[in-house]
């Protein structure tokens, strides 16, 4: 009965290993695809400041008036 409990317990600590093991591999995964949108967003942030930067310094007034008016 005692070695009985000795294996079930060995068991559940390989089962827990295996599914740590599996948590951490998605974790890191998780990571990489963070830093990933983090990059994509510095980078969209970046493009739609050069663009407002652009369009205020031409000369050219955003808010214009419609030509019906």
């Amino acid at each position: 009965m005692n070695d009985d409990r000795i294996i079930e317990l060995e068991i559940k600590a390989v089962y827990q290993e295996d599914l740590l093991q599996e948590l951490n591999k998605i974790v890191s995964q998780q990571q990489q695809q963070i830093e990933r949108l983090e990059a994509t967003c510095r980078l969209l942030n970046e493009r739609i400041n050069s663009l407002s930067v652009e369009g205020s310094g031409s000369g050219e007034n955003v808010e214009e008036v419609p030509p019906h008016y």
